[in-house]
């Protein structure tokens, strides 16, 4: 992930939900520490977190 060989990882708790609580307490903040998981969001939707551009609305492609 530090020199862009991967974009991200996929963990699937062997057990869950207790897979999960363990997952979120345990591995989490050990990758925060290292830098490869983020610590903040940043902004508060999914398109913000992808880095995408807002939509044009519908009223302004009509207009342009």
């Amino acid at each position: 992930m530090r020199t862009d060989a991967a974009d991200g990882s996929v963990f699937v708790p062997h057990l869950t939900p207790g897979g999960l609580d363990e997952l979120v307490d345990q591995v989490v903040p050990l990758l925060q520490e290292k830098g490869v998981f983020r610590t903040e969001y940043t902004g508060p939707t999914l398109r913000d977190h992808l880095g995408l551009r807002a939509p044009r609305s519908q009223k302004e492609e009509v207009v342009a």
